[in-house]
């Protein structure tokens, strides 16, 4: 596994040729050399590169053609578009609208980035944001070597259950600050040596504001727990995603104390609505009002006839 491992003194002294999208950052001073490409994802091209005596890791978008993340739109539901103009362009798709689409879509893992790492969540320090490029901390081990992702490590039952405990609770953060990573597995996370770094949020949404945001958090818990339940069998027990959310939705979530032992209703079992009795009921609250309204008119004309 080290083996395969990208060290970063090895590469300290290794140039590549600058990537043509990564020439604006070293126009501007924000990097000075490109030492190698460190991945390549369905949505963006990552390099590790030098930013004066620091290592960092420039992230680049791949144009939208090249790109293979399904269902944007179920990504940006409710994103909130402040300048008019653009929004109009956006929703008719026009050549600006697609543009300002995708600086919408980059913007916003800028965005998470920025809010999470001030909320306390472990996610790639922010550094800078030009051209489409993203420049942000390299995540390393203990060793000096680039952290490897989750799907790459072979644990033990007790690591499974710390970085369960500890993932679990970075989603419960994240949703605590109204977001939800929306792709979260144990491809987009990454470990160093004090623990488990999420990663890859362009696509996180507004809980409030995006109505599949549910659906999301369930399939971010289970994935994580789907996985690490390889090492830790015991975890394929809990529930945490229905508890999470419900506590979220009733504003409980900030001091909540989860057990991962709470278990959706199963739909056969939720007996559906009386209708008969809820009209019966609304029947008799409308003679209740009428029979009120016109007590309160007689009442009026009696003391109007006595003046």
């Amino acid at each position: 596994m080290k083996s395969e491992l990208l060290s970063i003194h090895t590469l300290a002294y290794t140039l590549m040729r600058m990537p043509k999208r990564l020439e604006p950052l070293f126009e501007e001073g924000l990097i000075d050399d490109v030492l190698c490409q460190l991945m390549t994802g369905k949505e963006a091209i990552i390099y590790m590169v030098r930013s004066e005596k620091d290592i960092r890791c420039a992230k680049v978008y791949k144009e939208n053609n090249k790109r293979n993340f399904h269902q944007r739109s179920f990504y940006t539901e409710g994103r909130k578009v402040k300048n008019s103009r653009r929004a109009r362009a956006m929703e008719k798709g026009s050549h600006y609208g697609l543009k300002a689409r995708e600086e919408l879509w980059q913007s916003t893992e800028v965005d998470m980035l920025c809010r999470l790492g001030i909320a306390g969540v472990r996610v790639p320090k922010f550094y800078n944001f030009f051209s489409g490029v993203l420049l942000m901390e390299l995540i390393t081990d203990s060793e000096g070597n680039v952290a490897p992702r989750l799907s790459d490590l072979i644990l033990t039952p007790k690591q499974a259950r710390e970085y369960h405990r500890i993932l679990i609770k970075q989603i419960v953060n994240m949703l605590n600050e109204g977001i939800v990573h929306g792709d979260l597995s144990q491809y987009n996370v990454l470990v160093d040596n004090q623990g488990p770094v999420i990663i890859d949020l362009p696509q996180a949404v507004n809980a409030a504001n995006n109505q599949h945001a549910r659906h999301m958090i369930k399939r971010d818990v289970d994935n994580l727990t789907t996985y690490l339940s390889r090492f830790a069998p015991e975890l394929a027990q809990c529930d945490y995603a229905t508890e999470i959310w419900s506590y979220y939705q009733s504003g409980r979530l900030v001091h909540a104390t989860l057990t991962g032992n709470t278990k959706q209703q199963p739909v056969d079992q939720i007996k559906p609505a009386n209708v008969s009795d809820v009209l019966q009921a609304i029947d008799a609250a409308i003679r209740k009002e009428i029979a009120w309204q016109r007590h309160k008119q007689t009442r009026y004309l009696n003391q109007m006839s006595q003046c």
